[in-house]
């Protein structure tokens, strides 16, 4: 643990407490469908529609905030992000028509989703490239408790009163958005002259990048497989004749797991090829679903989930990893805007795709596919990860210029007076006796330096400070990845 946590800046430690705080008081995605059938009455196709909207605003602000991020900075778009999640949160808790209560919730997705691309180029801005890995861990161990945590304290607390739920998380994700505008700096890249301009990425930009185009999709095809422990699995237990109770044992050996293993794994991973271990997540998790076909009992459906778990301990932070390296640090938010839209796509395909395979062929079909799913996967980031990605220059500051030292000021008693002007007599040499030899200087070649060769030094010198200050913002992990 002390390895683990040690190394660290401060400004990480702040935005993980940020994180963590954050996902303490997600109670709406939780208890979003019983409050709407259960306390509103609406029927469960409304909840559906409404639960589309949510990942519907999702996806359409990772873009937008991955510009924002790029453009407006880190900081500032995490304060719109979070501030905007408080209010429109309070206000789902207060809004009763129907038209309202879907328009609303989009906010909701737009805004809750909106913080992510900001949260891991400011990760990436100011963990060094060696401990991206593990701070990517560490986050992702954050978000994991903190769900833990709040999904047990939603039972509770909506058995007492639903609004109170959505002014407790209004209120927690206030206090992320006031730890962030006291606690952490902007970590965006300061751009110097003669070096990229940061508008120089767009999102053509992006979309033209076939290498990281090519991880997006491959994370779109794990983020469909991970999707189905949420909605494939509780319906394939259901129609098997488990009860609600057998599925919620199941699914929270996830969550136990990721709390237990992620940091001890993490030590694990974090100093292996990257390549390899996308490939082995990939398939972990492809036949970890794929084995729940054969699951006739709480305690196997247990294990199954064990195994796609580890799949996904080990793929969150080493993708999320390759991202950065994959992205130029001056358009970090725009890559993780497209990499974060992956997943929320995911989320809004995957319960049509679970449904429409099952209500068809079977929830066999549905677990075989995954494997399939999850062995093409497997092959892709084989072939991707042949060529290890190269690190790309960040924007950097420029380089400090030291101060020149001023002198001490000398004490006027302790200068010598000016020395006596000398006569033109006393500077001629002395006369030499007669019969004394008088040597003859001989001349000693003296190197010339060129000019441009003294430039080309200094200018080799500074392109080295240049080049030490900017790994800092450096994209490439290739010992932590």
């Amino acid at each position: 643990m002390r390895e683990t946590v040690s190394g660290l800046p401060p400004a990480f430690w702040w935005l993980w407490t940020s994180t963590l705080v954050n996902r303490l008081g997600g109670f709406v995605a939780t208890f979003m469908a019983l409050y709407l059938t259960l306390d509103r009455g609406y029927s469960a196709t409304y909840a559906g529609l409404v639960a589309a909207l949510h990942g519907l605003g999702g996806v359409l602000s990772s873009l937008g905030a991955g510009v924002m991020t790029d453009r407006l900075g880190r900081r500032p778009t995490l304060l719109i992000a979070q501030s905007s999640t408080a209010v429109s949160v309070a206000l789902l808790g207060f809004v009763r028509d129907p038209v309202a209560i879907a328009g609303v919730a989009f906010l909701v997705g737009m805004a809750s989703n909106a913080s992510r691309p900001a949260v891991q180029a400011m990760m990436a801005d100011i963990v060094r490239p060696e401990d991206r890995i593990r701070a990517f861990s560490l986050n992702y161990w954050a978000i994991n408790l903190g769900f833990a945590v709040s999904t047990m304290a939603a039972g509770f607390i909506a058995e007492h009163s639903y609004a109170a739920g959505f002014l407790l998380e209004a209120v927690m994700t206030m206090i992320c958005a006031i730890v962030v505008f006291v606690k952490l700096p902007e970590s965006k890249p300061v751009q110097v002259a003669g070096e990229e301009h940061e508008d120089s990425v767009g999102l053509g930009t992006v979309l033209r990048d076939g290498r990281f185009m090519a991880v997006v999709g491959l994370s779109f095809l794990v983020a469909l497989i991970f999707q189905q422990g949420a909605v494939g699995l509780p319906v394939a237990m259901g129609a098997a004749g488990f009860t609600p109770a057998d599925y919620g044992m199941a699914i929270a050996v996830n969550g136990i797991l990721i709390v237990v293993l992620q940091i001890p794994v993490t030590r694990f991973i974090e100093h292996r090829d990257p390549g390899r271990l996308l490939v082995v997540s990939a398939l972990l998790a492809g036949y970890g679903f794929g084995l729940t076909a054969f699951a006739g009992s709480v305690g196997v459906f247990a294990l199954t989930v064990c195994v796609w778990t580890l799949a996904e301990i080990v793929n969150a932070p080493t993708q999320t990893g390759l991202v950065v390296r994959l992205s130029p640090a001056h358009g970090r938010g725009r890559y993780q805007g497209m990499y974060t839209m992956s997943w929320a796509v995911a989320a809004l395909v995957a319960p049509l795709m679970s449904g429409l395979v099952i209500d068809r062929y079977g929830a066999e079909w549905l677990w075989g596919t995954c494997a399939v799913v999850g062995t093409v996967a497997g092959l892709g980031y084989a072939l991707l990860m042949r060529r290890p990605p190269t690190e790309t220059p960040a924007l950097t500051a420029p380089a400090l210029t030291a101060p020149t030292p001023t002198p001490a000021p000398v004490d006027p008693a302790l200068v010598d007076p000016a020395p006596a002007t000398l006569a033109p007599a006393d500077l001629a040499p002395a006369p030499v006796p007669a019969g004394v030899a008088v040597p003859v200087p001989v001349p000693v070649p003296v190197p010339v330096v060129e000019a441009s060769a003294a430039v080309d030094g200094v200018d080799a010198g500074a392109g080295k400070g240049r080049a030490s200050g900017r790994g800092g913002e450096g994209r490439s992990e290739v010992s932590a990845s």
